[in-house]
């Protein structure tokens, strides 16, 4: 099972913008999460296309199970 720890922020112009890590290390600690996001924004690493990031808005760890067939 793959996990991914998504950080989700706002943008400059109000839109969403999406980060994933994979395989986070668990369990997560939402005040590192927090600055971590804090981090990013204020030395603006990162451009999305609607602008820089402006605000932190959520973080979740998304799992996914995936199950392969031969065919």
């Amino acid at each position: 099972m793959a996990k991914t720890l998504e950080l989700q922020f706002t943008t400059q112009l109000g839109k969403t913008a999406r980060l994933s890590i994979d395989e986070p290390i668990e369990p997560v600690d939402p005040a590192n999460v927090k600055m971590v996001m804090d981090t990013l924004i204020a030395t603006n690493v990162f451009q999305s296309n609607s602008g820089a990031l402006a605000a932190a808005k959520g973080a979740r760890v998304i799992e996914r199970n995936v199950t392969e067939y031969e065919v």
